[in-house]
């Protein structure tokens, strides 16, 4: 019971210090990458917060990440009572603004997971952006930082038709 305890409690320690990650260069900021579990093979999501800080405007072009076959970005939004989700090809950051990614929002999409992930995993991934400017973060994987979100396995996200 005493190893459970503390296995517990050390899972929870790294869990929450990946899940505070910010990832900085110049005035571009990434804070909290997270992924949800899911199995090899299947779709995964992730999810930040990217925020300009600069006095100009950036744009985040594409999103690399050698865990999956192909990685893409998308918008989910609801309209007349359906969710619908569209790949958007760049994602506009005005100076001083944070956009977020979230669930019914924009998120990344890993199409075609190499391998599972696990919670307590890091998936890595480089953030492309129309300045040159290549930032590597690592999304977390876990429930996120609100925590209790189902797997990816459990959701109804039908990607293929749209």
């Amino acid at each position: 019971m005493r190893t459970l305890i503390l296995g517990l409690t050390a899972t929870a320690l790294i869990a929450t210090a990946a899940q505070a990650a910010t990832y900085r260069l110049g005035g571009l900021e990434v804070a909290q990458p997270w992924s949800r579990p899911a199995a090899a093979g299947v779709n995964g999501a992730g999810y930040m917060t990217v925020t300009n800080r600069g006095a100009v405007p950036d744009t985040l072009t594409a999103i690399e990440s050698p865990a999956a076959k192909k990685v893409e970005m998308h918008r989910s939004s609801m309209s007349g009572g359906l969710m619908t989700m569209q790949q958007v090809d760049s994602v506009l950051l005005p100076p001083g603004k944070a956009i977020t990614f979230a669930p019914a929002g924009y998120h990344v999409m890993l199409i075609g997971l190499a391998k599972a992930q696990k919670t307590g995993d890091v998936v890595p991934a480089t953030l492309v952006f129309k300045s040159g400017a290549r930032l590597k973060i690592e999304f977390s994987v876990g429930m996120g930082p609100a925590g209790g979100a189902a797997p990816m396995g459990a959701m109804s996200m039908d990607h293929k038709n749209h």
